[in-house]
């Protein structure tokens, strides 16, 4: 009786060898967004939206607000050099769903109607008037979203959370 288990220990061992091995970058990125971040560049659509988010009257003007030293201080974490896309919410979501963009930033809360156009972040914050402030990253990046996410929580506890 023996001999017979043997072989389905063995066969158990590899089924459970192989399910793990691709278990091993989880979460992924498939469009690969964090990696490109960490070698270069995080590119971040921008829409107007005070004090969130203000992108500035000339091209030559850095964008500002809240959102935009959040998202600053993200980028230095990586080493990334953000390149910043102003536009209307439409145009950014809809550039966010064909892989132009890694996030978008606007001053969206947490009902914000785009969520099917773009994963929303755990709240960065809590507004007095109970709203909770989001980014948007793109859908199934899930890797970017947690390491963004990780961000927020390192914030929070630094005693560093956005005003």
């Amino acid at each position: 009786m023996r001999w017979r288990k043997r072989p389905v220990l063995a066969a158990g061992a590899l089924l459970c060898a192989a399910a793990t091995a691709g278990c091993s970058s989880i979460p992924a990125d498939p469009e690969g967004s964090l990696e490109e971040a960490r070698e270069g560049e995080l590119h971040i659509g921008i829409t107007e939206h005070p004090p969130w988010t203000e992108i500035g009257d000339s091209a030559e003007a850095a964008p500002a607000g809240t959102e935009v030293d959040l998202l600053n201080g993200y980028a230095e974490r990586l080493g990334a050099e953000i390149i910043w896309v102003p536009g209307s919410e439409s145009e950014l979501l809809g550039q966010l769903a064909e892989h132009e963009l890694d996030v978008v930033i606007g001053g969206f809360d947490s009902t914000t109607p785009w969520q099917k156009e773009g994963a929303i972040t755990r709240p960065y914050r809590e507004d007095p008037d109970g709203s909770q402030r989001v980014v948007l990253v793109e859908q199934g990046e899930n890797a970017l979203l947690m390491d963004l996410e990780s961000y927020f929580i390192e914030l929070e506890h630094s005693g560093q959370e956005q005003q």
